[in-house]
């Protein structure tokens, strides 16, 4: 007999008459339950069983196996599965997102770090000698996952986060006091928060801007299912094409980067061309593109000459 998806609004007690009784049972159980909906319904069960155990690895899963289910932990599983079930992503349900081998909390006021954006991280890290005092911005810092970890793995940089949503920046505050990072803050919409705030031009020019801004298409089917579901527009949908944020980060970017200053910018697998077009409207030279851990095209850099 097919499985039927329960909602979340359907009652906990009636959804799971039968609660698993032992830690093995109930991996095995939410796998089940998430079967029909998730392509990773192994491994988000025993992710949301472990939150609810408050154990670290899954070995210890497997070492426990056999091991009662307690009760409370139980309950929570049963609501942790319930959540997933319905399409909310892990992430969301744990409030954390690991990224750069770090954990960085997670709310619905941002957009969820990928491992794919980690490319971002290491190659801007690449254009950053660790002996270096180099002025870094991360623009659309969203949970701040980007600027956070270059600034935990370069000490003598000063790292400015930027983003529209004072919520957002609300978060990227709680990871940076969280992990003890040396970064700023502003709020405000790509470039504009840097000239407001001060009318000297080239102190507020950088050595290095990064961005992981919105680049999927307003109508584009993937926004409707999964995950993206469950994550803020703003941080994914830019206009018809995907570019709209994209187009002005590299536009303006000449009058915000030092000569010789680079600008890296993740972006959709379709539109490398667009954005080396852009890139080379914009006066940049050495354009290059790199793939992620799907071969996919994914960021794109150049230098200011």
């Amino acid at each position: 007999m097919k499985k039927t998806v329960p909602s979340q609004t359907d009652d906990t007690a009636a959804m799971f008459a039968a609660a698993p009784a032992t830690i093995g049972a109930a991996i095995r159980w939410g796998r089940e339950q998430l079967a029909a909906g998730s392509s990773s319904s192994a491994i988000d069960a025993r992710a949301l069983l472990l939150d609810c155990l408050h154990y670290n690895e899954y070995a210890q899963l497997l070492a426990h196996e056999n091991d009662a289910l307690p009760s409370s932990a139980a309950t929570r599983y049963q609501q942790h599965i319930c959540k997933r079930a319905a399409g909310e992503p892990v992430a969301y349900i744990l409030g954390w997102r690991e990224f750069y081998s770090r954990r960085f909390k997670t709310t619905a006021a941002a957009l969820i770090p990928r491992p794919d954006t980690e490319l971002l991280v290491e190659s801007a890290l690449q254009h950053l000698p660790a002996s270096t005092v180099a002025r870094v911005l991360d623009l659309g810092a969203g949970c701040g996952a980007i600027g956070i970890s270059i600034a935990l793995a370069r000490e003598n940089s000063h790292v400015t986060l930027t983003d529209v949503s004072e919520p957002t920046l609300a978060l990227a505050r709680e990871n940076a006091a969280m992990h003890k990072a040396n970064v700023s803050f502003v709020c405000g919409d790509w470039y504009t928060p840097l000239s407001c705030a001060n009318n000297d031009e080239t102190s507020q020019q950088f050595d290095l801007i990064v961005s992981n801004p919105p680049y999927i298409a307003q109508d584009d089917a993937h926004l409707t299912s999964g995950d993206l579901r469950f994550e803020p527009s703003l941080a994914l949908v830019a206009g018809a094409d995907g570019l709209a944020a994209l187009a002005p980060i590299i536009r303006q970017a000449p009058q915000n980067l030092r000569r010789g200053g680079t600008l890296l910018v993740e972006h959709g697998n379709t539109q490398a061309a667009a954005v080396h077009q852009l890139f080379a409207a914009a006066g940049f030279c050495g354009t290059r593109t790199l793939y992620d851990m799907g071969k996919q095209p994914r960021v794109t850099l150049a230098v200011l000459p």
